[in-house]
């Protein structure tokens, strides 16, 4: 979930970043990176339910962000050099890093208990959210299409939660908890976009995430994962890597505002993931409301790019 007048992207709370300097205008090439950038997410979203049905979601997080980390220093450390770690604002980094740890782990357990495409869809309320609070604290305005567009998302998610829908109130608590975590993350991220490289905000992410996570090892329950797990271990931290990083590509093809429609397929990847993999369909109403919240989110992205141009 990123901000819808960025970039966004969901799930866990993935950062929003500015468009670096140099953007060409080749958005096809564009869009087809952030396709293939959220591709890699729900890849990543199947493989954290299915490792953290199995085993301990600190363990599972664990390998993830220590995957991230290793990659981020291995590809990016030797043309960044310092870079990659200095920052302006420090504190609040690490508040935002420790935001996406709360929201990691919060997407852990949602994941744990409900359908991907559900929860995917749920956590797609931060950046509604996000539109609503960026009036109060960073004096931004709301058009009346803006309001509209958001009062379309949240029906969308209520549709999905319903009384009766079939999810387990506890993972629909814990997916809310998520967008809530990712609320903050964002704004935060739109704060720091002014002052603070992306480089140096995801290394941080990735550091505080691997600490946190790493310490909270020996309260988990002791289970391993043998061979093939692991390798599903690897592998996520290696799609969350991707993904951050076919988003940062595309940035330097398109305008922000105008690859920031192309998130919503996220959505599309992790219902057909969700069944392919693990055979949920969600129901009438819940596909309902998924298109309500990708139809509000894309329209209001669509206006905000046309307002730019």
């Amino acid at each position: 979930m990123r901000d819808l007048r960025d970039e966004a992207s969901l799930v866990e709370g993935r950062a929003a970043s500015p468009a670096p300097v140099g953007v060409v205008h080749r958005p096809l090439r564009g869009m087809a990176l952030v396709l293939a950038a959220v591709l890699a997410f729900a890849l990543g979203d199947v493989l954290t339910k299915h490792l953290t049905m199995r085993y301990d979601v600190s363990l599972v997080l664990a390998g993830r962000y220590v995957v991230n980390l290793v990659l981020l220093v291995a590809f990016f450390a030797p043309h960044h050099g310092w870079g990659l770690v200095r920052t302006n604002r420090t504190g609040l980094v690490l508040v935002r890093a420790g935001c996406l740890a709360v929201g990691s782990l919060t997407m852990g357990f949602a994941l744990r208990w409900m359908p991907v495409a559900e929860t995917i869809a749920i956590i797609y309320l931060a950046p509604f959210a996000v539109m609503i609070l960026a009036i109060p604290l960073l004096k931004e305005r709301v058009s009346l299409a803006g309001w509209l567009g958001a009062v379309a998302g949240f029906t969308g998610i209520l549709l999905i939660v319903r009384p009766g829908s079939g999810l387990v109130p506890l993972g629909v608590a814990f997916a809310l908890l998520n967008a809530g975590a990712a609320t903050v993350y964002h704004l935060l991220s739109r704060l720091l976009a002014r002052t603070d490289t992306t480089m140096a905000m995801l290394f941080h992410t990735a550091l505080v995430g691997s600490l946190v996570f790493l310490a909270a090892l020996p309260w988990s329950d002791g289970s391993l994962p043998g061979f093939p797990d692991m390798a599903l271990l690897l592998a996520l931290g290696v799609f969350a890597t991707l993904g951050h990083f076919l988003f940062t590509a595309a940035y330097r093809e398109a305008p922000a505002s105008l690859l920031a429609p192309m998130q919503y397929v996220h959505l599309i990847w992790a219902a057909g993931l969700g069944w392919l993999v693990f055979g949920d369909i969600p129901d009438n109403l819940s596909l309902l409301g998924m298109l309500l919240v990708i139809v509000a989110g894309m329209a209001l992205a669509l206006r905000s790019h046309r307002s730019q141009v």
